[in-house]
């Protein structure tokens, strides 16, 4: 089991940024990292993720805006949000996929105020 502690959340204005951290314990096998983002009623969303190496895919409403980035040793991943609008909140969270399955933070509030 993977565990991972995700921070930097949390209320900004229109215009503003956040950078969002999570954090993989141990020493794991990582195939895949990245965020995603749940609004209130709506499906869950990717946001942004490492996959395979360091190919990234990142969702088409956040492209220029948002960019994903990573440690040397691949086990934390930040993700940098610029430009944020109210369409930007949302419980973001963290997923990690390992040969042995799937794994996801707590999430983290991003709340933009216009």
């Amino acid at each position: 089991q993977v565990q991972l502690v995700e921070s930097g959340g949390g209320l900004v204005q229109a215009g503003g940024s956040l950078r969002l951290s999570c954090a993989a314990s141990g020493s794991v096998t990582i195939k895949a990292m990245g965020w995603y983002r749940r609004a209130p009623g709506k499906e869950r969303e990717l946001v942004a993720v490492f996959r395979g190496g360091s190919n990234t895919d990142y969702a088409d409403s956040v492209k220029g805006r948002f960019t994903i980035s990573r440690t040397k040793t691949g086990n934390t991943v930040y993700l940098q949000m610029n430009s944020l609008t109210p369409e930007d909140s949302a419980v973001y969270y963290c997923r990690v996929v390992t040969p042995w399955g799937d794994n996801w933070g707590q999430g983290t509030q991003v709340t933009v105020s216009s």
